[in-house]
């Protein structure tokens, strides 16, 4: 995080009156918070200062959200909780299989938008994942700082702030079957509102990306057990 005591929050957003709402909602909330009202913006705001989490609409003229959140999604780059006018949950799994962190339906209560401010933070200050800067199972290594999986001849992969958080559930307890609500709990929190679709999606890409060892099984009706051996 680059600042323990506040927070660098970006919030991207082409309506300029919702922009300064929450800019100026976060700030008066111990965040320190930037605007940009679209894609180039931003680039260049992050090309000056880097971010903790950029809140970004999914809806915008120019480049839209969803091409953005993929371009963010590198090593040590921000969070991204996903803002959106549609906001099923149709919409949610796309934000969250692009890779996004999190996801508020628009229009959004700005307390709710803090607090989930707040619970991303809070997540990626704890860690969520123990056993030292770096994890072993069968050939890959996680790096817990970067939060990256790589393997020898493979380029380091990426990891969402959910898909790292429910690695280290599963590096946790290894060949153990966990439930839906299980990972829930333990990965993201009481103060989380993911649901079961979510974490099926979350699994379905941690599988993509430790493909070909495909070590998440689904044991029917009961859930999921990891299946490599952990070091």
């Amino acid at each position: 995080m680059s600042d323990a005591a506040q927070p660098r929050i970006l919030v991207v957003d082409d309506d300029a009156e919702l922009r300064d709402l929450i800019g100026d909602f976060l700030g008066a909330n111990g965040l320190s918070v930037e605007t940009a009202s679209g894609g180039a913006e931003m680039d260049r705001r992050l090309a000056a200062n880097p971010v903790d989490l950029v809140v970004l609409d999914l809806m915008m003229p120019g480049e839209d959200g969803l091409s953005i959140l993929r371009r963010l999604r590198r090593p040590g780059g921000p969070g991204v909780i996903m803002l959106s006018a549609m906001g099923d949950d149709t919409d949610r799994i796309i934000g969250l299989e692009v890779g996004a962190d999190d996801y508020v339906a628009k229009p959004c209560n700005p307390r709710e938008l803090l607090a989930r401010i707040r619970a991303f933070l809070r997540r990626r200050q704890d860690g969520g994942v123990r056993g030292g800067p770096e994890r072993h199972f069968g050939a890959w290594t996680l790096d817990v700082v970067q939060r990256t999986i790589a393997r020898p001849g493979v380029t380091p992969v990426v990891l969402t702030d959910a898909e790292f958080r429910t690695l280290g559930v599963f590096l946790d307890r290894p060949q153990i079957v966990l439930t839906r609500d299980q990972l829930i709990e333990r990965g993201r929190g009481i103060d989380s509102d993911v649901f079961d679709r979510a974490i099926d999606v979350t699994i379905s890409r941690l599988r993509k990306k430790l493909a070909p060892d495909d070590p998440i099984r689904t044991v029917r009706n009961e859930g999921y057990l990891f299946t490599l051996t952990v070091s």
